[in-house]
């Protein structure tokens, strides 16, 4: 009886899974759609790692702490990019997060790379130095522009991630059902076959 149960319990939840898997709309996302958003994560990466060695030349020592920051969201982001190119079904679970909120970090901080440039040419113009602000009025433009590019990354890769919850949540949905099903009819077969 016991081996009965459990055939039936992994029977239903395998095809619950596959059932929901099959559904319009909630699929994990494909092997080719985590490969597309690596590609644009990659042209991201690029651009914002210009705008961070500008920042890094723009300003010195001053910008240390953060120039240090946002390597590590890039090294970080690397390891996931490699990680995703070997196992793209990889971005389907803990790792996908980390990258959506790596990739959030990435945009968010080269937006405040940009905000400072952008606050220090007024301070440079006051001094009456037009070339140290000129190259700043350049660092906030190539922090905005990486900042809006991964920021467009980020969303294309939270709505595949966001999919995979979905995907989830309705698989898990659907083996209780099934398992609630399984079980009613194993109690009714016991209670049938005790008489």
């Amino acid at each position: 009886m016991s081996l009965s149960r459990s055939a039936c319990v992994f029977v239903l939840l395998i095809g619950s899974f596959v059932a929901a898997q099959g559904q319009e709309g909630n699929s994990v996302p494909s092997n080719d759609e985590v490969e597309l958003v690596l590609t644009q994560t990659d042209r991201a990466i690029q651009q914002y790692e210009l705008a961070i060695n500008d920042e890094q030349t723009e300003m010195g020592k001053d910008g240390s702490g953060a120039v240090s920051k946002d390597r590590e969201v890039v090294d970080s982001l690397r390891l996931a990019v490699k990680v995703f190119r070997k196992q793209p079904q990889a971005f389907n679970g803990p790792l996908g997060f980390a990258f959506f909120e790596w990739l959030d970090d990435a945009s968010r901080n080269a937006e405040v790379c940009a905000n400072y440039a952008s606050g220090q040419v007024a301070v440079q113009i006051m001094r009456g130095n037009a070339n140290k602000a000129q190259s700043l009025m350049h660092l906030g433009q190539s922090c905005s522009d990486a900042s809006t590019l991964i920021y467009t990354v980020s969303e294309n890769a939270g709505a595949l991630y966001q999919r995979y919850i979905k995907s989830i949540g309705q698989a898990a949905t659907a083996c209780a059902s099934m398992l609630e099903k399984c079980t009613a009819a194993l109690k009714k077969g016991h209670a049938s076959s005790g008489k």
